[in-house]
């Protein structure tokens, strides 16, 4: 699970068998002040996959900017390259995502429902304090 803004935009493909394809890049970012209290931050970025629908949906309405919460798992692919070099490439594999810009900011349309709802609170009382011991993994 990820929360990151668009590095460029999906590019969406479709294969031979007619199913769709989506693959962009994400930046998330890491913030945090340093001994002499300066404020630092470090991006790192993430190469994303999307098939079939969730693809169709992306290509449609992300744009390069747009801020999404995407959920999904970690694969490795590996290939030999020309140069004859054993190359690596990781990826999420997109199951869900949750389009985060207000209604039409970085979208090309009119913004469709999430993939799915929002996860339900940890929580009844939202004015009440999480604690370690309550987060169920």
């Amino acid at each position: 699970m990820i929360i990151g803004n668009l590095v460029r935009d999906p590019e969406v493909k479709t294969t031979p068998s007619g199913v769709s394809v989506a693959s962009f890049s994400v930046a998330t970012s890491f913030v945090w002040k340093d001994a002499s209290g300066q404020k630092q931050e470090k991006a790192e970025y993430h190469n994303i996959v999307a098939w079939r629908k969730l693809a169709d949906i992306i290509g449609q309405y992300l744009k390069k900017g747009s801020k999404i919460y995407l959920e999904g798992r970690l694969q490795t692919r590996d290939w030999t390259g020309q140069d004859g070099a054993k190359k690596y490439r990781t990826e999420i594999i997109l199951d869900n995502m949750i389009m985060l810009d207000s209604k039409g900011a970085g979208a090309k349309g009119p913004v469709p429902p999430p993939a799915s709802p929002p996860p339900e609170p940890a929580v009844n009382n939202p004015d009440e304090e999480i604690s370690v011991e309550d987060i169920p993994f």
